[in-house]
């Protein structure tokens, strides 16, 4: 990043003030022709290697949302499959103003679908970009990320990739931190209760990090922060090198300056943030006493330590873990009625509850001589004259509308017919099946759930 000239930036107007929303809110725009029926997907936002993100609208409350298209063959290609899986396990459990929320994952056979909060203001990277901040506006931002970083820390996640292109703004020009996919959950059960993966933004890196031995997480997220505040503060980055060996040179051995604008109390601060020894560098519990840190510093109260655990939107038990959605081979394509599987089962979308479903399969094989062995919850299993389990049916929550029914089946000779469940009992379905998801998306020009990658 270029030095920038010695203005400091500031912001005018809010986003939603500024500029008009890009996404259509037309109150004819029809919610059969949106993304599962339930966003109308607009302006292409932004661009990775293995995703794109949309603006997009809810249809049923006209809420901005920004839905993450990511492909799937792409990212079991690249081996990415366990950054996505990690995605959504971290991102479904935080709950913070600073911290941008999934609200839900979609997924047909080819695409995955994160829905999230939306941005308005974008990526704080393209405002530093423009000229540094204020000291004022980085105590500003510097706060609300602690406050984001502090509080996934107390729940045993680390970031590991903090830079200002994953720091974005909202409406009210308030911080979200976004991109977990990097993240790391702290294992138990290592002994030395270290990370060992080495990841990252070069730039942004600890140097206990590029020592390839193991590290604190937070005490490495500590740093990414300090590189943050520097950045925010001089507008350009503090350890920067066009031959990568000799910029990580540079951050192993801690060589940067300070800016001449750079007060006394903020270099002394940054100073403890890039310590180069994560033994004396400042933790959060440290930084939020720090008198640069706390003033104008109002603490933010947020949900305790055992809530990670807890899943508000899903269930437990009950549940389509994203991970499935993901790990099916064959992938789940929501606009094919029944769907074989590789274990050799099959599966459908449902709108019906699970109670209707249950009870229309059951009453189904008992007209044709096959009994009930047992049934739980979301599940039963469908016996032979003998009782011995035939067919396993599980339902499992998709979204708040919908459902997936998996049925797997083991055919054998206590059965009236080998192939009752193919021609007598699955006709009998057909109501039972959602058909017209997946199938189109709500953007100005009716673009395909393929369109989006």
């Amino acid at each position: 990043m270029p030095e920038s000239s010695d203005s400091a930036a500031t912001f005018g107007p809010s986003p939603s003030q500024s500029s008009s929303s890009s996404c259509s809110s037309s109150s004819s725009s029809s919610s059969s022709s949106a993304l599962f029926g339930k966003y109308e997907v607009g302006k292409l936002v932004g661009v990775g290697a293995f995703a794109k993100v949309y603006h997009a609208r809810d249809v049923r409350t006209g809420e901005s949302v920004a839905v993450k298209s990511v492909n799937k063959h792409k990212i079991v290609k690249g081996g990415l499959g366990s950054h996505v899986k990690r995605e959504i396990s971290i991102m479904r459990r935080l709950r913070h103003p600073h911290i941008v929320r999934l609200k839900e994952v979609l997924a047909t056979k080819t695409k995955i679908f994160f829905v999230m909060d939306f941005a308005r203001g974008g990526e704080l990277f393209a405002k530093v970009s423009k000229g540094r901040f204020s000291e004022e506006l980085c105590r500003k931002y510097f706060q609300q990320l602690i406050s984001a970083v502090g509080y996934c820390h107390a729940r045993g996640v680390f970031h590991r990739d903090l830079k200002p292109e994953n720091l974005l703004l909202d409406e009210n020009w308030n911080l979200k931190v976004t991109d977990f996919g990097l993240s790391a959950i702290k294992d138990p059960t290592r002994p030395d209760g270290l990370l060992h993966t080495l990841c990252g933004t070069p730039a942004y890196v600890a140097p206990e990090i590029l020592a390839k031995k193991g590290y604190d997480g937070a005490k490495a997220d500590v740093w990414s922060c300090g590189v943050v505040l520097y950045v925010l503060s001089a507008g350009y980055l503090p350890f920067n090198d066009r031959n990568l060996m000799v910029m990580y040179r540079k951050i192993y051995n801690g060589e940067f300056k300070f800016p001449k604008w750079t007060s006394p109390e903020l270099r002394r601060f940054i100073s403890r943030l890039l310590d180069t020894d994560p033994a004396t560098r400042i933790t959060v519990d440290e930084i939020v006493r720090d008198p640069w840190f706390r003033k104008g510093y109002r603490e933010i109260e947020f949900r305790s330590p055992e809530d990670l655990f807890k899943d508000d939107d899903f269930e437990v038990g009950k549940c389509l873990n994203a991970f499935d959605l993901i790990s099916f081979s064959s992938g789940f394509d929501l606009s094919v009625m029944f769907q074989r599987s590789d274990s050799g089962g099959e599966r459908f979308a449902s709108a019906e509850s699970p109670e209707a479903i249950l009870d229309a399969i059951a009453a189904a094989a008992e007209e044709e001589g096959v009994g009930v062995a047992e049934k739980s919850g979301w599940g039963m299993t469908l016996g032979g004259q003998n009782g011995n389990l035939q067919v396993a049916v599980r339902i499992y929550k998709l979204t708040e509308d919908l459902v997936m029914v998996v049925v797997t089946k083991t055919v054998n000779d206590v059965w009236p017919s080998p192939d009752i469940w193919e021609n007598k009992i699955r006709p009998k379905l057909g109501g039972l099946v959602y058909e017209s998801i997946g199938s189109s998306i709500g953007s100005t020009s009716g673009s395909s759930c393929n369109d989006l990658d």
